[in-house]
């Protein structure tokens, strides 16, 4: 099994915004973002299903979208309004080969 592979993060200012992508290494089905700030544990962001249903957490809805591109074995999550406290690693899950990606680091701040 071969993890998955995110990209996009950085340092964005506090109201900005980022995309973040994950590749997997074969078809996708149920793929989630999650995220872990220093001192806490991994908290899941977002999920979504292989027929497109969608969960987030109550603290990133209407902020944040995870969409996904079955031909690119592709999810994304979309980052708007970005606050201080989404400041964090975000891992991506790849259920179907139950992988984590290695992170990738999001900061906001002014």
């Amino acid at each position: 099994q071969v993890q998955p592979v995110e990209s996009g993060g950085g340092l964005v200012q506090p109201g900005g915004s980022l995309r973040l992508s994950c590749a997997a290494s074969g078809s996708i089905y149920f793929m989630g973002w999650y995220r872990q700030a220093p001192g806490k544990e991994r908290e899941m962001v977002a999920t979504i299903t292989v027929g497109g249903g969608t969960d987030y957490a109550d603290s990133v809805k209407g902020r944040f979208t995870i969409s996904r591109d079955n031909a690119r074995n592709t999810v994304y999550l979309q980052m708007n309004s970005l606050k201080p406290e989404d400041t964090a690693i975000y891992y991506c899950y790849d259920g179907i080969r139950v992988q984590w990606g290695q992170g990738t680091q999001v900061t906001v701040s002014s």
